[in-house]
Formats: C-alpha cells, structure tokens, sequence
C-alpha cells in the first residue's frame, strides 16, 4: 500500500528572487502546461523518424516461483465482485506446463504487479495473472492462470513492455506504445495506443499508479497519478472537489519532463539543462533514470530515503542523485522496488536506499551490497520487498518475511531471509534474465545444450 498521504507543500524548491510570470508556478520553475502540444509530445509538425528497434537477444525457457492465487496476492480484503480462485504458493522455481520447451526471450512484471508479460523468440505476447481492470490486454477481466497469447496484438511486433498494479504497456518496434488497463477514470480493458505523436519510444517503466516514457532523443514523458510528485511536474497535482474532498489531477496523455536540478547542501537550488534519459525505472511512487553521462536522479514519494537524498523529503522534479557523479562513479544499471532503490556503478558493485523490510532501519543514501561484492551481476528483480539478483553462474535472493515463495529457497527452506542466500532449488541451471512482481519471480534459463535441458527436467511442473 502507498504510505499515509502527507502535506507535501513544505517539499518543493525554494523560491526563485524575481516576481512570478505568467506560464510559471509557485516555485518559478516554468509550467509545463505552457505549450500543450511540445510539452504531450502531439507537435503536430513533428518530423517523421523511421526506426526499428530490437528487443531482447536472450532464449531460453521460462519458471516461475511466488504467489499464484493472483485475486489475494497484497490484498487484505477481496474487492466486491472478486471471487478468490485460490492458488498455492510456489516456494521454489517451476516449469509452466503450457510454457515447456517454448524459446522466450523477454519476462516482464512490476514491484507492484501481480500480473506478467512474456515474449516469445516469434514474437507471441503472453499475459497471465490478475485482470481486475483489464490489464491483461484481452477486452475483458477474466484471470488467467497459465500465459495466453493477446490476439489484439498479433501482428504487432512487441520489444518490451512494463508492468504497473492494474496497468500495461507495450512497445513496439517502431516506437509506439500501447497501454490497457487502469486509466484512473475508466478502465482500458483492450490494448489503446497512447495519445502522443513525438520523437519513437524506446524506453519505458510502469509505477503503481502512473507511467513514465523515454524517446529516442533522451526526452522524457510521464502520465497517471502525480500524488507525490512522482510525475515531475513540480506538483502533486492536489485539489478540493469541495471544502473536505481532496483529489488529484491525473495526467491522460504523456507530458514533458522539462525541469532537473541539483540541489546543494544549503538548499540551492541549480537546473540541470543537459539531460539525456537512457534508463528508467518505477517504484510504487517514485522513480530513478540514468542519462547519458551515467548520471542518477530520483524524484517522487522521499519516505524511507529512497530517493538516495538523506532525507525523506518528496521531491516534485527530477533530482540528481550526487553519489554517483563524477569519473569512473556512474550508475550503468538501476533497478526499484515499492520502497527502495538500487543502482549497479561502472565497476559492478551494487549499492542500495532505502528500506526492503518491513520494519528496522533505512537506508537515506546508497550503501554498498557487501554480500555481492566481486559478483557480476548479470539481471536484478524488485519484488514488493525482496530481491532476486542472477550474478555469474548462481541465484541470490533475499527478502524480509512474509514472502509468497519469490525467493526460491524451496518448501523444506527458510521463506524469507534477510541477507542474500544462493537460491539452490535450480540444479545448476544458468539463468540469463530475471523480473519480479509483487509476490512472485519469473527467471528465463538456458535451455541449449543437453546439461540445460538436463538440470529442466529435473524441476517440477506448475499445472493449475
């Protein structure tokens, strides 16, 4: 669940010394409203750019451990007109019985997902899990237990996708974005393509509630939910409906990031005017990029540090994140959880802020994993709370109880761990990619030679 909503206004950038213009806000940043057709990426003059992206050069075949019973996973309560299906814990990795012996090559979920996406090596999108809100891409709100083939895009070519609570996204590739579920307004129960008509996609996150887009030319876009500034429009996007309603203004279509800052020790506020996003990722109410310099910012809800800024204050645009700046100190991966961040530098080590428990001590600034020091990490996944990092040729996971099996550990093991343990339950397999949702973990492992398919069949079979 997001943390309590707080008073945020106290959390904005000092005030610039010069009387406030027409187009701008409280903090004298410019409004982005200013210039609606740059700023939604719809400049109907826009130059035409043909590009064709690729998508994940992996093959392998696809487990899966963690919750299965898709309508309870993170809930306390059913929603009205849910009935629980049921579903058992998976504790340690399974082969899918309708996904055996079928070559994939990407695995997407979402720290806040109980639902995943998979593509094949032909190109076949599969979605399964929970569908409350049509996020599932199929026109309607029945849950699947086992990967189904979305027909709606067939014939597309699909690269990537992202993955939110109750929402989905899909690029293809030629730099288009299709989106279905959660719309905050109504729900888009069939894949939509996104209002904008800018430069090609080529990266894309998905957070609990909201949505963030990079192009080709390093510009970034977001959309949904702006409660803790998480969109980075320099607001929260609060209003009364009436005297004692508070709402937010969402954002519908994709909006322009305009503004990063630096921000000194003494609260000196300096833009960052040279930008240039390649790599996004999404929390549940925050987020982090790395540009092209490698540089870190973050910006959004700030509560347990995990904006890496030692101190728990949101920030309304994106902020750089100073412990990665400088020669041979860039971050080249990023990675987030619900309430915490990680970032692997230009020298492999992985650093972490923030807190993936659910109760001691977090960590306000990035603070070196010294349990994979020396490790090559080769993918990382953010559950709601744990962690599944494949690093040379093992498996490490680790995460705080209660856990759902994400972890791996199998059924006679611990279910949960607080410091990372090699996950034993894969015979050996290598494991080439790794993506989590909330409770669960999906892993694609080589399947090439005779020892791959060997150390396969030794796994059990999840079968509904």
């Amino acid at each position: 669940m997001p943390p309590k909503k707080r008073n945020t206004e106290s959390n904005g950038n000092p005030p610039q010394k010069r009387r406030k213009k027409k187009g701008e806000d409280e903090d004298g940043f410019e409004d982005d409203s200013a210039g609606e057709d740059e700023n939604n990426g719809t400049d109907a003059g826009a130059e035409h750019i043909d590009v064709t992206l690729e998508g994940s050069m992996l093959s392998g075949e696809i487990l899966f451990c963690g919750g299965t019973n898709w309508d309870l996973i993170g809930r306390r309560v059913l929603p009205k007109n849910v009935k629980n299906a049921g579903g058992p814990n998976l504790w340690r990795p399974h082969r899918i019985q309708n996904m055996m012996g079928v070559k994939v090559r990407s695995v997407i979920s979402g720290c806040t997902a109980c639902h995943c996406v998979l593509i094949t090596n032909e190109g076949k999108v599969m979605t399964w899990g929970r569908n409350d809100c049509g996020q599932l891409g199929f026109g309607d709100t029945k849950r699947r237990d086992l990967p189904e083939a979305v027909p709606m895009l067939e014939g597309i070519n699909i690269v990537n996708a992202a993955v939110g609570k109750n929402h989905t996204m899909f690029l293809t590739d030629k730099g288009m974005v299709y989106c279905c579920g959660d719309n905050k307004w109504d729900n888009l129960v069939s894949d939509t393509k996104i209002s904008y008509k800018g430069p090609p996609i080529r990266a894309l996150s998905a957070g609990g509630e909201f949505s963030v887009i990079a192009d080709i030319r390093g510009n970034l876009y977001t959309f949904g939910c702006p409660e803790y500034g998480q969109l980075g429009h320099n607001s929260d996007g609060k209003y009364f409906v009436t005297s004692n309603k508070l709402s937010f203004r969402c954002e519908l279509k994709p909006r322009k990031v305009n503004v990063f800052i630096e921000k000194a020790r003494d609260g000196h506020v300096t833009p960052v005017t040279d930008v240039e996003v390649r790599e996004v990722a999404s929390g549940a109410n925050h987020v982090i990029i790395i540009d092209s310099k490698k540089r870190v910012f973050t910006w959004g809800f700030g509560g347990y540090g995990r904006l890496g800024h030692a101190e728990p204050k949101d920030e309304m645009v994106p902020r750089h994140l100073k412990f990665f700046d400088g020669p041979n100190r860039g971050a080249t991966q990023i990675y987030a959880g619900s309430t915490f961040s990680l970032a692997v530098n230009e020298f492999g080590a992985l650093y972490l802020w923030g807190i993936n428990k659910y109760v001691g001590e977090a960590a306000m600034y990035p603070k070196l994993v010294q349990d994979l020091s020396g490790w090559r990490i080769r993918s990382l996944g953010c559950c709601n709370k744990s962690i599944v990092v494949a690093a040379d040729d093992s498996l490490v996971s680790w995460g705080a109880s209660p856990t759902y099996g994400e972890l791996g550990y199998g059924p006679d093991k611990p279910k949960s761990s607080t410091t990372p343990q090699e996950v034993k339950t894969i015979y050996g397999a290598y494991v080439q990619s790794v993506s989590c949702g909330y409770g669960h973990t999906l892993l694609i492992v080589r399947n090439d030679s005779e020892e791959d398919k060997a150390a396969l069949e030794k796994m059990p079979v999840f079968v509904p």
